[in-house]
C-alpha cells in the first residue's frame, strides 16, 4: 500500500493530500529511511512522522483499503510520541 494512502486510511493524517505534502517535505521515514508518498508500506514497518514539534513512531499492524473510524487505530501500534522543545533566541 502507498504511504500516503496508509496515513489517510489509518487516520494518522486526515487527508491524503496532506499526507502527500508531509511526505514530500521529508517529514516521514519508513524503517529509518526517507519516504516518498508512493513508498510501499508493509506490515511490520516502523513509520516515524514529524508533526511540527511532535514526532510519532508507529508500527504497521495491518493494511486495509478502507476502514471504519473505530477500526483505524487497529492498523498500527504507537511505539513512541515525543515533544521537541524549541529554543527561543534571546538577542
Amino acid at each position: 500500500m502507498r504511504l500516503d494512502k496508509f496515513l489517510k486510511v489509518s487516520r494518522l493524517i486526515k487527508r491524503r493530500t496532506v499526507a502527500k505534502d508531509v511526505s514530500d517535505q521529508g517529514r516521514v521515514w519508513i524503517n529509518g529511511k526517507d519516504a516518498k508518498p508512493s513508498s510501499a508500506v508493509k506490515v511490520g514497518d516502523e513509520l516515524k512522522i514529524q508533526f511540527g514539534q511532535k514526532s510519532v513512531t508507529v508500527r504497521v499492524e495491518q493494511l486495509s483499503e478502507s476502514t471504519r473510524k473505530e477500526d483505524a487505530a487497529k492498523m498500527y501500534t504507537l511505539l513512541s510520541e515525543e515533544m521537541h522543545k524549541t529554543e527561543l533566541w534571546q538577542g
